[in-house]
């Protein structure tokens, strides 16, 4: 047993002594100085008592604050950055139970208080009626009375049987039963008179009145108002048995509901004051209150509907709205026999490097031949069958505005073959399509196209490829490259031999026996057939008469055609066709999945299309302080304001990436409207409304479009290849930005001397060191390199004749208009401003 004194226990503790002392003395402990030893025993008495008074102090905290904070950085026009900060308070108040019991008892005590006055109130409306019908039948009685005999055997009678009473009139006992009923839950409801006739007879109840409708008896008596009324509250059914009560199955909470409120991505602000429980108008002056103003039917974010829930006292529980989607993909699990399929083949490269060509060739089409401008604008899909096998080939466009189209046919191709012209080596569009290759992961076959030119150099091919990280086999890679000629044939059985070789290596596989799946490869509307989508089968076979789920939109497929236009029943893997019956254009790149049932479909398209416009709504509303200080400034910019049709919707993509990406700080391309299809009356009443240009690109307008062009004077013009639009709209913005106003010196002049003369007064003779000094232009004065003095020369002369001008190498006298403190060493600059066009 460890033993120590008081001093050397006040210093472990760290505690003064006198204080410690102190503390054993309350503790009961004997101890009075310092040098007296503490056993463990009295220590743990002392750390007993400390224990107690110390929880006897300390009180459990009955309100709790948390605080949180997010800082955030906003950026404003130009390098400018700002600081954001956002703080959020809540409070929590716990009531111990008394009070809880007492609010509880207080709750119940005006109910009660409440119910008793309504009892009280309806007793004084039935009284009250009962009196002014006694009185009404008081004649009658009076006039049928009984003799003197009868009236003495009367008491006899009536105490064998009961008595019958008179009935009020039919309406007013209706109503009275009808308040009582709704006023009084804890009592039973009153009967009608039928019903007290099937009750049988009433001798077992002889306090209970009864409600009859035949006339009162010349025995009947007046009840008293006090039976009446009873009769009212308590008209039963049973022969000897009361009713049992009918009790409202409502009762006053005792306290504020807390409700379990399920948010999504998005929420409307009527959606969540239904789940609240509260009046939309309740939430919409909380928001108020939070300085943001909003509307019934305003869509809110997760986080800002989060917050006012739990403001509000309510719980909250944050869902995904991909819960559908989720089960949509469960759904969509197929298991079947896999067997090989063909290879998906996409042909990239820069533009006009023969990629089509090459694919002609391959096809034996003129397709090439048919391209505006000699460049593929769309994404054409083909199936040829060759001694190997089928191969499904994807051509992209080479321009630079077909980006998205190129990176689309990277993720659902299998086999990217890469054209590049011999005569001119890799180029913009023949990196980005590598780039795009490698990102989805995708084997290359190289294709040196061209080679019959004089300008062919296959090394330096190989050399540019391998700095893109392309290496051909023969110089120890993974690529093969494979000289071709798209015009004469030259090598494309060896370029198939190498793609088929490939898809070995993959092990392509697909389930023919399943629903078929597939992609979107383009998509455009049809003025007689409505919505043609092309899609590629990737796995399943799809049949006509399937319905179909295409991104945001779905459909029964009415008809199917392949590449040539002939209708087809059924498509398997690998195999592009060109489908009829959906509801709208569905985006390049959109998911398809045949679906067995069409509400499911339906169900899952207004799913999504709901949910990109609650989103979009959601991110427009959102007031976020951000948005301010984006727009500010936007006002000062000039716009060019577009609306746009195409014949197809990766033409209308391309197109509005590549005019958003024109302009500078001053000038912009904002596209109105942009759609598929011809140009209609209201797209023309939509450029007139916004003052804005029509482009066609491969579309044409109709009779309705074409009147109020001409009506409104509105300027439209028709595209089919993609340069000319984009170099339009280019020169249209370099209008727009007006000119500079340059200067450009003309001649410098050396003050040698002054003179004085009386028409002039100060006269500098000069020689002329720099260009040409001539008569009617602005001069400066400079004096050590520093302007001192702008204005004009007054005059400008050569011995005694005036000049026009003077050349370098020779002497003048310059007199400057207005200027007279002209010093030897001085330079005079003479200069002319000059507009130069400004240009993007």
């Amino acid at each position: 047993m460890t033993q120590v004194t008081v001093k050397e226990l006040a210093q472990e503790v760290a505690a003064p002594v006198e204080r410690l002392l102190q503390q054993m003395r309350e503790a009961g402990l004997p101890h009075t100085d310092a040098g007296q030893v503490v056993t463990d025993t009295e220590k743990q008495a002392l750390l007993a008592h400390l224990k107690s008074s110390h929880k006897a102090k300390v009180e459990e905290p009955r309100k709790i604050t948390l605080q949180r904070k997010t800082t955030s950085t906003l950026r404003v026009a130009g390098s400018k950055t700002i600081s954001v900060e956002v703080r959020k308070k809540k409070t929590f108040v716990k009531q111990s139970p008394e009070e809880i019991e007492a609010a509880q008892r207080r709750e119940l005590e005006e109910r009660r208080a409440t119910e008793n006055a309504a009892r009280d109130k309806l007793n004084d409306q039935v009284r009250l009626r009962a009196e002014e019908e006694a009185r009404k039948a008081a004649p009658a009685a009076n006039a049928s009375q009984p003799e003197p005999a009868a009236v003495a055997e009367a008491p006899a009678a009536r105490a064998a049987e009961p008595a019958p009473e008179r009935a009020p009139q039919p309406a007013m006992v209706a109503e009275v039963r009808k308040r009582d009923d709704a006023r009084r839950p804890d009592k039973p409801k009153a009967t009608t008179a039928d019903d007290d006739r099937r009750g049988g007879d009433r001798k077992n109840q002889p306090h209970r009145a009864t409600v009859k409708e035949k006339a009162p008896t010349p025995r009947a008596a007046p009840r008293t108002t006090e039976e009446e009324s009873d009769g009212f509250r308590r008209g039963g059914r049973g022969k000897s048995k009361l009713k049992k009560r009918n009790m409202h199955g409502f009762q006053s909470p005792t306290g504020p509901l807390v409700r379990d409120v399920v948010i999504g991505e998005t929420i409307t602000v009527s959606d969540l004051a239904q789940q609240m429980s509260v009046k939309g108008a309740e939430v919409v002056k909380f928001m108020f209150k939070l300085g943001t103003p909003v509307t019934i039917n305003q869509v809110l974010d997760q986080d800002t509907a989060q917050l006012i829930a739990e403001e509000l006292g309510h719980k909250v529980k944050l869902v995904s709205d991909n819960a559908l989607e989720e089960s949509l993909a469960e759904s969509l699990r197929y298991e079947g026999e896999t067997v090989a399929r063909a290879p998906v083949v996409t042909v990239m490269g820069h533009v006009d490097h023969g990629k089509t060509s090459l694919l002609d060739y391959i096809r034996r089409a003129k397709v090439a031949a048919g391209e505006a401008g000699g460049i593929t604008q769309h994404i054409g899909a083909y199936h040829v069958e060759t001694d190997r096998g089928m191969v499904t080939f994807l051509d992209t466009p080479g321009h630079a505005a077909f980006t998205a189209m190129r990176a689309r046919g990277a993720k659902a191709t299998d086999i990217v073959i890469l054209v590049v012209a011999a005569d001119d080596g890799v180029m913009p569009q023949t990196i980005e399509a590598v780039q795009h290759a490698k990102a989805a992961g995708v084997p290359l076959v190289v294709a040196v196209n061209k080679i019959d030119k004089p300008g062919a150099d296959l090394d330096r091919i190989r050399s540019e490829l391998s700095v893109q990280g392309v290496t051909s086999e023969e110089w120890g890679g993974d690529t093969p490259f494979v000289s071709v000629s798209a015009k004469m044939g030259t090598g494309v059985d060896e370029l198939l031999e190498a793609v088929l070789l490939q898809a070995e290596v993959l092990e392509l596989k697909a389930s023919p026996a399943a629903p078929g799946r597939g992609v979107v490869v383009e998509s455009r509307l049809d003025k007689g057939r409505g919505p043609v989508a092309t899609v590629l089968v990737q796995d399943g076979t799809l049949r006509q008469g399937d319905m179909v789920l295409v991104g945001s939109n779905f459909g029964r497929i009415r008809a199917m055609l392949d590449e040539n236009g002939k209708n087809v029943k059924e498509a398997g893997p690998s195999i592009p066709v060109e489908i009829l019956g959906l509801d709208g254009t569905p985006d390049a790149g959109d998911e398809m999945s045949v679906l067995a049932d069409e509400k499911k479909a339906r169900e899952v398209a207004l799913f999504r299309q709901g949910k990109f416009r609650e989103v979009k709504l959601a991110r427009a509303h959102a007031g976020k302080l951000e948005n301010i200080f984006e727009s500010m400034g936007q006002e000062e910019k000039k716009t060019l304001n577009i609306v746009l049709k195409s014949d197809v919707r990766g033409s209308l993509e391309a197109l509005q990436g590549a005019l958003g990406g024109l302009g500078n700080d001053e000038v912009q391309v904002r596209v109105v409207a942009g759609g598929v299809g011809g140009i209609t009356e209201s797209d023309a009443n939509l450029a007139l409304a916004s003052n804005a240009v029509v482009f066609g690109f491969n579309v044409r307008a109709d009779a309705g479009a074409r009147k109020i062009v001409e009506q409104e004077g509105l300027d439209m013009r028709y595209y089919n290849v993609i340069y000319d639009i984009i170099e339009d709209v280019k020169k249209a913005l370099t209008g727009m930005l007006g000119s500079d106003v340059r200067e450009n010196i003309l001649g410098i002049a050396e003050v040698r001397d002054v003179f004085r003369s009386p028409k002039f007064g100060a006269v500098a003779g000069c020689m002329v060191l720099e260009g040409i000094v001539h008569r009617n232009r602005p001069i400066r004065v400079l004096r050590e390199d520093v302007v001192i003095f702008e204005g004009e020369l007054e005059s400008l002369r050569r011995f005694k004749d005036d000049m026009s001008e003077v050349r370098a190498g020779m002497e003048c006298g310059i007199g400057v208009k207005s200027y007279n403190d002209v010093k030897v060493g001085d330079k005079i600059e003479v200069f002319e401003k000059v507009q130069v066009a400004r240009t993007l």
